[in-house]
């Protein structure tokens, strides 16, 4: 590459891995013209760290305040580069400010086909996810408030106390509609348990 074009390599580079929390994989950098051997030469010079297989990170991007989660979701890419896991369950909860609860490991959901072994710290819920049941965050995706209910209520983890008031907090808020909640419960296995915590709302 002559010397404009490393500048726009570079550029494209960085702007990439800022909307990814400071990550990128090897394969994003071979798109923008980084190749295995420049890689490799900034790894060395301290430019860029390598933090796993295919995976590296620019220091000099902020580490965001889920950094552990925009790992985990470039971890569990496929062989076409594409993050499979979704963050859900009681690790959603708390990303979208949703009750008190501090659960000890990350909670993800995976297609049913997935193979990977789930790191330490890590619970994989395999399902299917449709696009209305996810948002797309800096660096990860994560279930949306209303799939998350849905999802915790059938949980043990989260008691019928927790569960009413992290319901009425979401209703409250606004970061779910009554009618949708309402007809999602419908023929829903989480209906015994939302639809009391729904009535504490009105």
């Amino acid at each position: 590459m002559n010397y404009r074009s490393t500048q726009t390599a570079r550029r494209d580079l960085h702007e990439v891995a800022a909307a990814q929390g400071g990550y990128f994989t090897a394969k994003q950098a071979e798109a923008i013209g980084y190749g295995k051997r420049h890689l490799d030469y900034h790894v060395k010079c301290d430019n860029i760290q390598r933090v796993g297989h295919g995976l590296y990170r620019l220091p000099t991007v902020a580490p965001s305040e889920h950094d552990d989660l925009i790992r985990l979701s470039l971890w569990s890419r496929n062989r076409d580069d594409e993050p499979q896991a979704v963050v859900s369950h009681d690790t959603a909860l708390g990303v979208h400010g949703l009750g008190e609860l501090l659960p000890s490991r990350v909670h993800l959901t995976v297609p049913v086909s997935f193979r990977k072994t789930a790191m330490k710290g890590c619970v994989l819920h395999r399902g299917v996810l449709t696009l209305d049941d996810v948002e797309q965050l800096e660096g990860f995706r994560v279930t949306t408030p209303l799939r998350t209910l849905l999802d915790v209520s059938v949980e043990a983890s989260v008691s019928r106390e927790q569960l009413n008031r992290i319901v009425v907090q979401a209703l409250h808020e606004g970061l779910v509609r009554k009618t949708k909640l309402l007809a999602a419960l419908k023929d829903h296995a989480a209906r015994e348990r939302l639809a009391p915590a729904v009535e504490l709302a009105r």
